[in-house]
């Protein structure tokens, strides 16, 4: 059992930045990548990013790409998301996930991920 929370979301207006936390618990945070997904009023979850195991590489869906950044310290045992250039339609509750094997990968389409309660943000024109 893994446990993740995410903290940080608010409101901001657009063109403003955000970022958000995600605190895992355990001791072996460091072998497993890790992702950041997103969930509109009336859409389906949508992949944001992920970041590997060992942090070396990291992957954006295109509407996140040079906007956002993910990084994590694995001392603090803790996953970041900075949202930058913020747009009206990055309005979401906002998920942190880890893959359910160590080493393994957050896929965009994943399902059997863990995943943390969501923080919401909301941008404003």
């Amino acid at each position: 059992q893994v446990r993740l929370v995410e903290s940080g979301g608010g409101l901001v207006q657009a063109g403003g930045s955000l970022r958000l936390s995600c605190v895992a618990s355990g001791r072996t945070f460091s072998r497993y990548g890790m992702g950041w997904f997103r969930q509109a009023p009336g859409k389906e979850r949508e992949f944001v990013g992920r970041i590997s195991w060992s942090g070396s590489n990291t992957y954006y869906a295109d509407s996140a790409k040079g906007r956002f950044t993910i990084s994590r310290d694995n001392a603090e045992n803790t996953l970041y998301l900075q949202m930058n250039s913020l747009k009206p339609e990055d309005t979401a509750v906002y998920y942190c996930a880890a893959a359910s094997e160590p080493y393994g990968t957050v896929l965009p389409g994943t399902t059997n991920a863990y995943w943390g309660q969501g923080t919401q943000v909301t941008v404003s024109s």
